[in-house]
């Protein structure tokens, strides 16, 4: 017997299914943001990587790369990196201290206080922490003046604020406040029952300390030291602010390029070192996500 056509459909699969289906409404609703992310995003970092293999005369070539290796750019890559490196340990080690302090003595209403602070405070950088810094550590600064007043000559004793040193200490306003923000949610996690339970064993502070406590608080200090690490390698305008290229930094260096201070000729370079400085901070931020999602499982 024949089948006759409302036997047909009942019988026959839909076309689409409800997955299918889901996933075209997604797209179709995420397309605007894939077109946006597209034209305003990869674009314009494919156009920075196809032009930094161009030589002067557009031809394919290596030589932008090459003089990454040569003065005065290796002076300014190995300052950077210098200065990346210094600037992370420095905040980490306080940061990392201030974290556990609060999170193991602070009121809930403390922890909630010192949050919002350093959310503010990590979010402060640029020209405006710049010239923060300046009002209060320059040569005529209230903070220089008043510890003179104290007997304490900052710049007679041959600190600069305009120096490595002083970048140093400049990164470290938003840097430390980030260390707490980043490094606060692993001490969180560290919880006491684990100490209570080791004691109980017969195990001393220090013992869960050096067998548990830091093995396990380790990976994250490492991966928010690597986070502050690839903030300072990248930051430009408080660098630019604070020394106006006087510092050979790479940041800066490819704002010299690109604001016309050298031939045009050269802009090919900036790119080159921008995509230098990318491959960099991925460098930097690869092991801290591997690491970070690594540790939030026993956070959990």
């Amino acid at each position: 017997m024949p089948k006759t056509s409302s036997s047909l459909s009942r019988g026959s699969a839909p076309l689409w299914s409800a997955a299918t289906r889901k996933a075209l409404v997604a797209l179709i609703a995420l397309a605007p943001l894939l077109i946006f992310i597209g034209i305003f995003f990869l674009a314009p970092i494919g156009a920075v990587v196809i032009d930094s293999f161009r030589n002067n005369d557009g031809d394919f070539s290596l030589v932008n790369f090459s003089d990454i290796f040569k003065e005065p750019i290796r002076t300014a890559m190995v300052t950077s990196l210098s200065l990346a490196s210094v600037s992370a340990l420095t905040a980490a080690i306080p940061g990392g201290i201030l974290a556990y302090l609060i999170e193991s003595r602070g009121s809930q209403k403390l922890r909630r206080i010192v949050a919002s602070i350093s959310g503010v405070l990590a979010n402060t950088g640029g020209v405006p922490l710049a010239f923060m810094f300046i009002a209060a550590m320059g040569a005529e600064g209230s903070a220089t003046g008043l510890l003179k007043l104290a007997g304490i000559d900052i710049y007679g004793s041959g600190f600069s604020l305009y120096s490595f040193w002083g970048l140093v200490v400049v990164y470290s306003y938003f840097q430390i406040p980030m260390m707490v923000i980043v490094f606060s949610p692993a001490v969180h996690g560290l919880r006491r029952e684990w100490a209570e339970a080791a004691m109980t064993l017969g195990a001393s502070k220090r013992q869960f300390w050096t067998r548990v406590g830091f093995p396990l608080l380790f990976p994250s200090f490492l991966s928010a030291t690597l986070l502050l690490f690839a903030s300072a390698f990248s930051a430009y305008a408080t660098a630019r602010a604070m020394t106006n290229g006087t510092i050979p930094l790479v940041p800066t260096m490819i704002g010299n390029l690109l604001d016309g201070n050298v031939i045009f000729d050269e802009v090919n370079l900036a790119k080159a070192l921008a995509v230098s400085m990318v491959v960099v901070t991925l460098v930097a931020m690869v092991p801290y996500l591997i690491i970070q999602r690594k540790s939030e499982r026993w956070q959990k």
